[in-house]
């Protein structure tokens, strides 16, 4: 706990250690969960309601690196079909199912709260990829048969939250090609290795 609270403090006052050994150099390497809805973007919207999204997150950052932190984050996303789309659409049931990669950076800057509760404003950029599995089935009586689809599309997503580090929560923008949704994920993370 002792290592965590300096660890974090390097991160919240930015300081960065230099001309030490080897031996003398901070890293960590976190593990975090999140959790949040999605909000579909432009032609996504008029086939999709809102929907929810779960993800686990590796992030790495040393003391040549800090407040940049490296991530790599994967999980799962689901948009179910809205009631209008079903209504003027020979459609009974529409989903899609999305198993994201992202690769990125995040950037924390200096406290805005530091008082008991250190709250830092971060930013975080990430390239994209999405395995998408789309449910598509008609009404009976349409004539159409149903089917599935599966795409590999290639993105980037932007994001902006707040962090009290073991907490944060992110809002972002994520682009594919024919989906464009905010995210919005409540987190939390846990240190599973740090070395002071």
């Amino acid at each position: 706990m002792k290592k965590l609270f300096i660890f974090f403090l390097l991160i919240g006052s930015n300081i960065v250690l230099a001309g030490g050994s080897p031996d003398q150099t901070a890293k960590g390497i976190f593990l975090a969960f999140g959790v949040g809805p999605r909000f579909p973007m432009g032609s996504f919207a008029n086939t999709s309601k809102f929907g929810y999204g779960f993800n686990a997150e590796l992030s790495y950052t040393n003391d040549e690196y800090l407040p940049v932190f490296l991530f790599l984050k994967s999980g799962f996303e689901n948009f179910p079909g809205s009631q209008d789309f079903y209504r003027s659409s020979d459609y009974s049931n529409y989903s899609t199912n999305v198993i994201p990669v992202n690769l990125g950076i995040r950037y924390y800057f200096p406290p805005i709260i530091n008082s008991q509760v250190i709250v830092l404003p971060l930013v975080e950029f990430s390239a994209n990829y999405g395995f998408y599995h789309v449910l598509n089935e008609f009404k009976a009586g349409s004539g159409k048969n149903n089917f599935t689809q599966n795409e590999n599309k290639f993105g980037f997503s932007a994001g902006v939250g707040l962090s009290a580090f073991m907490m944060e929560i992110l809002a972002s923008y994520n682009y594919y090609k024919t989906n464009q949704f905010i995210s919005i994920d409540l987190k939390i993370r846990f240190p599973i290795y740090i070395n002071m």
